[in-house]
């Protein structure tokens, strides 16, 4: 599945413009796919084969070692075209900042190598049936001189076009057998490892060709070296939850953005006015010009908000800059960007009219995708890190929700 390479990327200029000329061609067909439940798997070869999935790849690796803003940028970007195909790399971006951050020497060169060669990596992180979202029940444990992985993973985005898998897991050693200490592991497995079954069986209202089913782990043999112990990069004040969270707002502002322009594109060249106002067109409409005044406001306030976020971020990950102020402004750019994307893919239809809810153009995937992504995490959660942190000086937790 791993795709070839075509050029290494070196700058985020670069990677800004192969971003563009890919989200050009994927807009094309974006509504299509989603109506259809098409997977984009020719879509993400090209995304692999352009390099954007290697940006991240340290210097010291061969990469062009961009920071977290160029990539939420180029996630934005993306999004706007389709936000399945955009959300597919959040994963892949998240699990190679925990390689850098928590990775061995001999574990960085050899899958930072193989992303350097086209190879992609989705998450096997969620789980149904846990007290909270936060619990493992997924485990891995010591037989012999390997270690096992059983469970069940759901919401496993990207692993049907997957070259490696991240699989969260909890260690089962009561009797310290395997000598590591107990905690959490993300252990890097190639997708067609013996005793993992990935299941096309996604079925959300939006995010639809995300490629987000679940994935059995039963009795699967794990090396020693595969396994990366996860509180290095997340109980330490590393910027990792503020990277995931970032690269989340970015792909809600993208829908945003894409929301807006097709609905611009509606109302002046499909839409009628409506007969009270008194005008021939409907873009003279002074009420809807008011209106895509407001959504344009909500949709600009969220990207300032996100490149902001993106600076902080990047300050926070190169240690020049409190982690915590990096978490706040990235969950100040979750709520704008929750707002923006909920708002004007809904106010759509307000300004496109009848003719825009016809069931063949499926516009509402805007709205369905929107609807669908911004669960992932709470924004009434981001408010309260806001007014604590105002009230009390209470700092944002590390980890954030990823």
């Amino acid at each position: 599945m791993t795709a070839v390479v075509a050029d290494r990327i070196e700058s985020a200029a670069q990677a800004y413009s192969v971003a563009a000329q890919l989200a050009s061609e994927f807009a094309d067909g974006a509504a299509a796919r989603d109506l259809g439940r098409e997977l984009p798997f020719a879509e993400v070869d090209r995304l692999a084969a352009s390099g954007l999935l290697a940006i991240t790849v340290p210097a010291a690796f061969g990469g062009a070692d961009l920071p977290p803003s160029a990539v939420a940028e180029v996630v934005r970007i993306l999004a706007v075209a389709d936000p399945n195909i955009a959300q597919i790399p959040h994963s892949h971006f998240v699990y190679l900042n925990l390689l850098r951050l928590a990775g061995t020497a001999d574990q960085q060169a050899r899958y930072f190598g193989q992303v350097l060669a086209g190879a992609r990596i989705a998450n096997a992180q969620s789980e149904r049936g846990t007290a909270t979202v936060a619990d493992i029940a997924t485990t891995v444990r010591p037989v012999g001189d390997r270690f096992r992985i059983d469970g069940v993973k759901f919401y496993c985005t990207g692993s049907l076009f997957a070259d490696l898998l991240a699989v969260l897991t909890r260690l089962d050693d009561p009797e310290s057998r395997s000598g590591l200490p107990a905690g959490e592991y993300i252990a890097y497995l190639p997708a067609d490892t013996p005793g993992v079954r990935i299941i096309d069986d996604w079925n959300g209202i939006g995010q639809r060709t995300t490629g987000s089913g679940t994935i059995e782990f039963a009795e699967v043999a794990v090396e020693p070296t595969q396994l990366i112990a996860r509180s290095a990069a997340v109980h330490a004040p590393t910027g990792y939850g503020a990277y995931a969270q970032l690269l989340h707002a970015a792909i809600d502002t993208g829908i945003a953005r894409g929301a807006l322009s097709t609905a611009t594109e509606f109302v002046r060249t499909s839409s009628r006015p409506w007969f009270e106002s008194g005008v021939d067109r409907a873009i003279d409409d002074p009420l809807l010009i008011q209106r895509f005044g407001e959504l344009s406001v909500a949709v600009t306030a969220a990207e300032a908000t996100l490149t902001a976020a993106g600076v902080a971020v990047d300050a926070a990950v190169s240690a020049t800059e409190s982690v915590a102020a990096a978490s706040l402004a990235v969950a100040t750019a979750k709520v704008l960007a929750d707002r923006a994307a909920n708002e004007v893919s809904a106010a759509l239809f307000e300004v496109g009219g009848t003719r825009s809810a016809a069931a063949d153009l499926n516009l509402h995937h805007f709205w369905r995708n929107a609807r669908t992504h911004t669960l992932h995490d709470p924004v009434r959660w981001k408010y309260q890190h806001i007014g604590r942190a105002l009230l009390h000086d209470t700092t944002p937790p590390l980890h954030g929700v990823i």
